[in-house]
């Protein structure tokens, strides 16, 4: 039998009930076929395959135009066979000749989750970082030191491999959505979660333009969790220069109705007291950043966390 049928059969046979969120009918996962199988062109591309995948899907992404996050290649991943395993496990990039975090890819399980609470990470100083505030971002702060793979999925503090320079806005609006969706899946089924996460940058840019990010479970082949995103890097209102990362106000850019620069969440938490807060509650000044978590679901989610209502702001 021809190899190229007989891979297409195994892989038919590995795949067959796969099915990914927003995937269009009788599309499957995307993969690649193992060396033997390819060609020598197939064979080139796949020398190096932490390099290959960022290099494939840093081609320019339509400009920012007012959505946190869009959908790469059918939001299928480009995980191998071989990587959608059971097996714990963590890898961080080392950090390239200019200070910048590479790919990160973990498989999200309940063996790494955290146990205990976040730690404190105001030591670290990711490419691009600059303090610095807007009156126009809620808690003012532009940037965040954004987790490539969020806390909640993997307990990483101060791994400096694991941070990255992202605006507030990345951070709250981009990727805690789907962070929380895969946290939230793991913690209700005990499956595991093939999760990578790739930082995108132009040319010697110390700042990322975006993260893509895929994710696939694997005991239900994807029926819980499959999506393949890219996040901006952008800041409402703010003009950023990607390769320092200096910023200043952008003053053709006009204020929301809101009032504020960014889609409103919902709620503040404090992990550390279990209780949530309305956005202006005087409470949330006090809570520290470490335990300082953004909600944008629905009350009835939170109680079900354990979380009980603040008595000062009575969050309804």
């Amino acid at each position: 039998m021809d190899k190229k049928i007989l891979w297409g059969v195994l892989l038919g046979s590995m795949l067959s009930v796969t099915s990914c969120i927003g995937k269009q009918a009788g599309e499957v996962l995307s993969v690649r076929m193992p060396v033997e199988f390819q060609t020598e062109k197939e064979k080139n591309v796949s020398d190096n395959r932490e390099a290959d995948i960022a290099a494939d899907w840093q081609e320019p992404y339509p400009k920012y135009s007012g959505e946190a996050a869009m959908i790469v290649n059918h939001n299928q991943p480009l995980f191998t066979p071989e990587e959608i395993t059971a097996r714990a496990f963590e890898n961080y990039s080392e950090l390239d000749d200019l200070g910048r975090c590479g790919v990160a890819f973990a498989n999200i399980c309940q063996e790494i989750m955290p146990k205990g609470e976040r730690g404190n990470i105001g030591d670290i100083r990711p490419s691009g970082w600059h303090t610095v505030k807007y009156d126009i971002i809620t808690d003012r702060y532009l940037y965040n030191r954004c987790h490539l793979i969020g806390y909640q999925l993997a307990g990483e503090n101060d791994n400096e491999r694991n941070l990255i320079t992202g605006t507030r806005y990345l951070n709250i609006e981009g990727m805690l959505p789907w962070e929380n969706q895969v946290a939230e899946y793991v913690k209700k089924t005990g499956n595991h979660v093939i999760y990578r996460v790739t930082p995108c940058y132009e040319g010697n840019n110390l700042l990322a333009s975006g993260v893509r990010i895929e994710a696939f479970s694997v005991e239900d082949e994807g029926e819980g969790i499959c999506f393949h995103i890219y996040c901006y890097n952008v800041q409402p209102g703010i003009l950023i220069d990607y390769a320092t990362g200096e910023s200043r106000k952008d003053e053709a850019w006009t204020m929301p109705e809101s009032g504020r620069a960014e889609p409103e969440y919902h709620y503040v938490l404090n992990t550390n007291t279990r209780r949530f807060h309305r956005p202006d509650c005087a409470s949330v000044q006090k809570i520290h950043e470490k335990n300082k978590e953004y909600f944008a679901g629905e009350i009835e989610t939170l109680k079900e966390k354990g979380y009980i209502p603040c008595g000062r702001c009575k969050p309804q």
